[in-house]
């Protein structure tokens, strides 16, 4: 990162070091230009991973999406004693991340979301091609509103996001 050693309060990684080639090489930068604290926003695959998404539709792309997660027992270079917080995603999440639309399906369906979406965009079109099929003859027929009708009335999911705090 173009700045300086110890320059900065506070550092921050949103979603982004599994999507790095050398996690501890970014966190690495995090801790050198934080003076006080380091964030990193990541998931735990295969826990609390209630998001129905990766395990119905596109399971070539979960499993690849799984290969490049930092676990939370392994927080990509943070010092021992880093606090670890669940982060449940709101019903209303915006920020186009794959858990994002959970409770509102037919937003996969939508190509510009995919493409905003990594592990969509990453996978290619092959993987994918199955995928959106499902999705919208599960939604058409009313068969994901039946299957997922106790998410319908919930404010969160808790679909394995993590926030690790390291204080320095």
């Amino acid at each position: 990162m173009p700045l300086a050693d110890d320059s900065a309060d506070a550092a921050m990684a949103l979603l982004t070091v599994h999507h790095r080639s050398d996690p501890e090489a970014g966190v690495g930068e995090l801790m050198r230009t934080a003076r006080q604290r380091v964030v990193v926003l990541t998931f735990g695959p295969g826990i609390d991973h209630r998001f129905w998404l990766p395990a119905e539709y596109p399971p070539e792309a979960a499993a690849f999406d799984g290969t490049r997660a930092v676990t939370v027992e392994r927080p990509a270079g943070l010092p021992g004693g880093a606090r670890v917080e669940t982060v449940p995603v709101p019903h209303d999440c915006a920020d186009g991340s794959l858990a994002a639309f959970w409770q509102r399906p037919e937003a996969y369906l939508d190509p510009a979301v995919r493409a905003g979406v990594p592990l969509f965009a990453q996978t290619g079109d092959e993987v994918l091609r199955p995928g959106p099929a499902r999705p919208s003859d599960d939604l058409s027929s009313g068969r994901w509103h039946r299957r997922r009708a106790g998410l319908l009335g919930r404010t969160a999911l808790v679909a394995g996001h993590r926030l690790l705090v390291a204080d320095l």
